[in-house]
Parts: C-alpha cells; sequence; structure tokens
C-alpha cells in the first residue's frame, strides 16, 4: 500500500471565509442575482407570457447556483485549505472543487513575496507567494494573517538560503 500524504497543519486564518464570501458575492453571487433579477423584471415588463417558463429556469441556472456558491464554497474551501513549512519543504494544499497538495523544497525556491489585495487588507489576510522554476507554477498560501504571512515569508527565505541548492 503506497504512503498516505497527511494534510499540512496550518489552517488558514478563520476571517478567510469572510474574505472568500465577500469575493464570491462580489465576482459571482451578486452579478448572476442581479442579472436573474433583471431579467424578471424585464420579463414581466415586456414579456409576461414568458414568466410560466423564464422564472423556474433563472432559478434553476442563476439564483441557485448563485446561492449555493456563496453559501458553501468558504466553508468547504476554509476545510481544505492548509499550509506548513517544514526543514525542507514548503507543504500547501489548496482548492475547492479541484484540490491539489503541493510540497516544493525549499532548495527550489527562487523568491517569496507577500501579496495583500483591498479585500485581504480590509480582513487583515494575506498571500504569501512561493516561486519555483518548476513549470506547476507557484505555490500560494492565500487566507493567513498579516503577521502569520510576514514570519512566514522570512522563515522561508531564510530556510530557503541555508538549504544547498542542486548544481546542475
Amino acid at each position: 500500500m503506497p504512503p498516505v500524504l497527511r494534510p499540512p497543519r496550518h489552517r488558514m486564518d478563520p476571517r478567510a471565509r469572510t474574505w472568500w464570501a465577500v469575493q464570491a458575492w462580489t465576482t459571482l453571487s451578486g452579478p448572476a442575482l442581479l442579472t436573474a433579477a433583471a431579467l424578471l423584471v424585464l420579463s414581466a415588463l415586456f414579456f409576461p407570457g414568458a414568466l410560466p417558463w423564464l422564472a423556474p429556469l433563472v432559478l434553476v441556472v442563476l439564483v441557485l447556483p448563485a446561492l449555493l456558491y456563496a453559501l458553501v464554497m468558504p466553508a468547504w474551501r476554509y476545510r481544505v485549505h492548509a499550509w506548513e513549512l517544514g526543514g525542507f519543504a514548503v507543504y500547501a494544499a489548496g482548492g475547492w472543487f479541484w484540490q491539489k497538495r503541493r510540497i516544493v523544497p525549499l532548495s527550489r525556491v527562487q523568491t517569496v513575496d507577500t501579496h495583500r489585495g483591498p479585500l485581504q487588507q480590509r480582513f487583515g489576510l494575506a498571500t504569501v507567494v512561493v516561486t519555483t522554476a518548476s513549470t506547476a507554477g507557484d505555490v500560494k498560501i492565500a487566507g493567513i494573517s498579516e503577521a502569520d504571512a510576514r514570519i512566514l515569508a522570512e522563515r522561508i527565505g531564510e530556510a530557503a538560503q541555508l538549504i544547498p541548492g542542486d548544481a546542475t
């Protein structure tokens, strides 16, 4: 039986759930609900005969998915997103529907950045981005407190300097 990869030890900051919910309402759920309302109002004003078939269609295609996304996604992501810094690697788990886990050897770390968008600043959160030469892309640890992000970025940078890289 192959070894099972355990989840990383550190969860995101609890405020990340609210941050993800606000993102959901502003980027997907809010616009979808506004579109649904506009369709129904315009239909009622100009095409009242279409309401019997349009209202259930709008409910199934726009309203229910928008509400489900905004209400379920933040809690689901919070359960999945986690991170850990070991002696030789950074380990991150993320996603909500498509989940992935990445382990990056500290010897492969090229840069460590901390990002804070306007919403993250509002909630006191940050994202640590660990860049490597890998074609898989950056490792992003999003939704941790500003203080934890600063400490994590410093620790990764210091640890990466102590680990000898490949001489290839």
